[in-house]
C-alpha cells in the first residue's frame, strides 16, 4: 500500500520513507503494524538512512524539516503533533538533541519514547556528549554535515543573506560578530557519504567566515545502537503516559 496522501500542513512538518507500506492512516492518525517507529531530524537523513540499509531496518521514519530548528517552541510543537498520529507501535525512536529544550515535555499516551542522551545532534554524529567536549576543549568549532549544509537554513545561507541585503564588508563583520567564540569551522567525517563531495564547499565557507578549515571523525555509534535495539546507559527510555524530563536527577547524564 502506498503512503497516505499528507494535507498541506503535514507535507511541510515531515514526510515518511523506508518502510511507508507499513503504515495506515486511519482517522487522522498513523496506524503502523511494526514494533517500533522513527521520528527524526530531516539533518540526519544521510547518516540514518545509511544505518537503516546496513542493518536491513523496515520499520518507517518520519522526518521533521530541519528548517523547524530555527523555532524550538515550534519544533516541539511539530515533533509532538507527530508522535500524537502514531499509533499501534509499542516504541517511538526519537532521534533529536535537545536543540533549545526542543524535547524536554514531549509525550505519548500509548507508546514508550527511546532518545540518546545527547545535548544535541552535532554529539549525535560524533558518538556522544563527551566526544563532542572533547574535541570543543581543543578549541570551539562550528560543526557542518552535508545535511547541515542541504538545510533551507544555516550559516552559509545566513552570509548569503547577509551579502545581498548589507553587501560583502558589512556581512563579514556580522559573521565575525556571530561567531566570535569560534576558532573552526569543523566538517564531521560521518562515513554516510562522500566526504570529497562538500570539501571544496566548506572550504569556501571556512574562508568567507574567516574560520580555520578542519575535518574530525563522526561516529555512527548511537544510531547503530538505536536501531539496533541496544538501549543502554547511552538512552532514555520514558514510559507511555510520562513526559520527557532531562532534568530528573534519575535521567541525568
Amino acid at each position: 500500500m502506498p503512503a497516505p496522501a499528507l494535507d498541506k500542513q503535514q507535507k511541510i512538518l515531515f514526510n515518511v520513507s523506508n518502510g511507508a507500506n507499513s503504515l495506515l492512516h486511519s482517522a487522522g492518525r498513523w496506524k503502523a503494524v511494526v514494533k517500533n517507529i522513527a521520528v527524526a531530524c530531516k539533518t540526519l537523513q544521510d547518516e540514518i538512512m545509511f544505518v537503516i540499509r546496513d542493518l536491513g531496518i523496515q520499520y518507517p521514519v518520519l522526518w521533521i524539516e530541519s528548517m523547524q530548528h530555527n523555532n524550538p517552541r515550534q519544533l516541539k510543537e511539530c515533533i509532538q503533533q507527530q508522535i500524537n498520529l502514531i499509533g499501534n507501535v509499542d516504541n517511538i525512536i526519537l532521534l533529536f538533541g535537545n536543540c533549545g529544550n526542543a524535547i524536554q515535555g514531549l509525550s505519548s499516551r500509548e507508546s514508550s519514547i527511546v532518545f540518546p542522551r545527547v545535548d544535541d545532534c552535532i554529539s549525535l554524529f560524533l558518538g556522544g556528549n563527551r566526544q563532542k567536549k572533547e574535541l570543543d576543549s581543543k578549541g570551539s568549532a562550528y560543526y557542518l554535515t552535508r545535511g547541515y549544509l542541504e538545510g533551507e537554513s544555516n550559516i552559509w545561507s545566513e552570509y548569503l543573506y547577509c551579502v545581498s541585503k548589507y553587501g560583502e564588508e558589512k556581512a563579514r563583520k556580522l559573521m565575525g560578530i556571530i561567531l566570535k567564540n569560534y576558532e573552526k569551522l569543523s566538517v564531521i567525517d560521518t562515513g554516510a557519504y562522500m566526504l570529497e563531495d562538500i570539501l571544496e564547499h566548506t572550504k569556501e565557507i571556512a574562508a568567507a567566515l574567516e574560520l580555520r578549515h578542519t575535518v574530525v571523525q563522526g561516529s555512527l555509534h548511537l544510531l547503530y545502537k538505536a536501531f539496533q535495539g541496544k538501549w543502554d546507559e547511552d538512552f532514555n527510555i520514558v514510559a507511555p503516559g510520562e513526559s520527557i524530563d532531562l532534568y530528573s536527577p534519575q535521567r541525568g547524564k
